[in-house]
């Protein structure tokens, strides 16, 4: 896979012309950008995934929940419906897509809607469901609508500013384009990150005087069951453990659960995998299924056995303090 990575740089420099050709269109005006009323959080990143965006959007709902009425649009990646979809109770994932539906069934206080054209999408929640504030999954590269607020997420393992332009790296969008965020967050760093560490981060990153660098961790919790039971993730030590990813980088997971003591099967599926009824039937041969949340909503009624485990975001220093009265700020200003 690397060969072939390397392979294809021809190709990689002409996706990275027609990447700044388009973003020089819309600097220069000649490709139109529109803001709303309404304020608009995005959260995204400059690379093809990776770096813990719905954990990051799970965050700020339950941030912003209580105060305000949340709604959240997402394209639905891989869904099999077309257009704009508002998430009901008998919507399903192939409807809405894994990360929407994940979002949908732990928050039914909160409207979730699916739609490629996003300044459609932002219309119709303003004139179905008119939320308060509108959170935009993945949606830094989706420049016709301007956020009120860009927050962009960098992974530790793989920063931005050390990645190069699609098929040879992992950018879809140019680096340089940081630039229009307001939050960068470093995602998945070590608990234990030094401030050393962190400044040479920030050194490296090179943020604008107007720009905040936080730093968070994968927080994992409880091990879930269909039933609803939880178990301590230690408790799995003894068990013959297949773990299932469909997720774009499963290793913090893999390193997380080995370090727990935990000797697994490692079942790695492409990010956003359908699976297929031979897939099925390889699960449901083994004795005890784990996964991760979006390949739970993918999996659950099909697998026996089958639990997930949670994960969120936690930030390092006062970074959930720091980023939480910057949105409230721009929130207020914008309202």
């Amino acid at each position: 896979m690397q060969l072939l990575r390397k392979i294809a740089f021809p190709i990689s420099l002409i996706y990275a012309t027609l990447v700044h050709v388009r973003n020089l269109l819309y600097d220069l005006g000649i490709l139109g950008s529109k803001s709303f009323k309404t304020p608009t959080i995005c959260i995204g990143n400059l690379s093809v995934g990776g770096t813990g965006k719905t954990p990051m959007v799970e965050y700020l709902i339950a941030l912003l929940l209580e105060e305000y009425k949340v709604a959240v649009l997402s394209r639905g990646y891989k869904r099999k419906s077309k257009g704009f979809v508002l998430a009901t109770p008998n919507s399903n994932v192939e409807e809405i897509g894994d990360e929407p539906y994940q979002i949908h069934s732990k928050y039914s206080e909160v409207s979730v809607a699916v739609d490629v054209d996003r300044r459609n999408g932002i219309t119709k929640l303003k004139e179905l469901v008119r939320p308060d504030i509108i959170l935009l999954d993945d949606a830094f590269q989706h420049r016709k609508v301007t956020p009120t607020i860009s927050i962009l997420l960098t992974s530790y393992g793989n920063l931005y500013c050390d990645d190069w332009y699609l098929p040879t790296g992992n950018l879809r969008d140019s680096r340089r384009e940081a630039r229009r965020a307001h939050i960068i967050i470093v995602t998945k760093c070590p608990q234990n990150l030094s401030k050393e560490m962190q400044n040479a981060i920030i050194s490296k990153l090179k943020p604008r005087r107007n720009q905040i660098v936080l730093f968070s961790y994968l927080k994992y919790g409880n091990v879930h069951s269909e039933s609803g039971d939880q178990k301590e993730v230690g408790s799995l030590k003894k068990m013959k453990t297949t773990l299932v990813t469909g997720i774009a980088n499963p290793e913090p997971l893999v390193t997380y659960l080995e370090n727990n003591g935990l000797s697994i099967e490692h079942l790695k599926f492409k990010d956003h995998h359908f699976f297929t009824q031979e897939d099925i039937g390889i699960l449901n041969a083994k004795d005890y299924v784990l996964t991760t949340e979006k390949d739970y909503v993918r999996l659950k009624g099909r697998v026996k056995n089958l639990h997930y485990i949670s994960v969120g975001h936690s930030f390092l220093n006062d970074g959930g303090a720091v980023m939480s009265a910057e949105l409230r700020k721009s929130i207020k200003q914008d309202s």
